[in-house]
């Protein structure tokens, strides 16, 4: 493992925190506002990764006519789709705010290995969750202290897989983006890392949208974190 990497450049949800069961009750929170059929966690690990807005369109588009639970709020005219989807996001995102780390924990010696890596070069968390609820959820989770800066969706000019929250990140650091290294669990952090020119290794038990790890095209797959030590 190289030790001369100029900062460590972090995805959260799915890489370091197993953030599904909190997401899972605050998206059937919103279905429930409309009559919506509730998802399991694994279609939830599934969807992770591209906003509280995809997970809802992916969520209400598996309700097709006919399938359990939908009801006519599920078919109604594309002129009311986008209110529908603003308001539904709006319920998710507040109920999720408000417990957002009921359930959610870092994965094994993440805290442990964040401690080290900071003692190297500065680190930074850069997701396509918000940036607020991103401080929230680390600093509930007692991982905050160890980042310098958090990049979310809302943060940069465009959100992963563009190169944008990865550059920030490295500017705010005052760091060069090509020496950096990016752990993620998902195709959308390696779109990133190389849009970026950095290199990037996978977390093989995040959420990877069904994509076998080894196929990413990452520069390594890690089985635990102590691999980046």
């Amino acid at each position: 493992m190289r030790s001369d990497h100029s900062a460590y450049l972090f995805d959260l949800d799915g890489t370091l925190v197993d953030t599904a069961p909190d997401l899972q009750r605050a998206l059937n929170h919103a279905l429930a506002s409309e009559g919506l059929a509730p998802v399991d966690i694994e279609l939830t690990r599934h969807w992770v990764g591209h906003g509280v807005g995809a997970m809802l369109r992916a969520a209400i588009a598996g309700q097709s006519a006919g399938a359990p639970g939908t009801d006519a709020a599920a078919t109604r005219a594309d002129g009311d789709a986008t209110a529908r989807l603003e308001r539904l996001e709006a319920i998710c995102v507040d109920y999720y705010a408000e417990h957002i780390a009921d359930r959610s924990r870092p994965y094994p010696d993440v805290a442990e290995t964040l401690q080290a890596l900071a003692a190297r070069a500065p680190l930074a968390v850069v997701t396509n969750k918000l940036a607020g609820l991103s401080e929230r959820l680390l600093e509930a989770l007692a991982l905050a202290r160890f980042f310098q800066v958090v990049v979310g969706r809302d943060t940069a000019s465009a959100p992963k897989p563009s190169a944008a929250p990865a550059i920030f990140a490295c500017e705010r650091m005052g760091r060069a983006v090509d020496r950096a290294l990016f752990v993620g669990d998902s195709e959308t952090d390696v779109g990133c890392a190389r849009a970026a020119g950095c290199r990037v290794f996978v977390y093989r038990y995040g959420y990877n949208h069904g994509i076998d790890p080894d196929a990413m095209g990452a520069d390594r797959v890690i089985e635990s974190f102590r691999e980046l030590i």
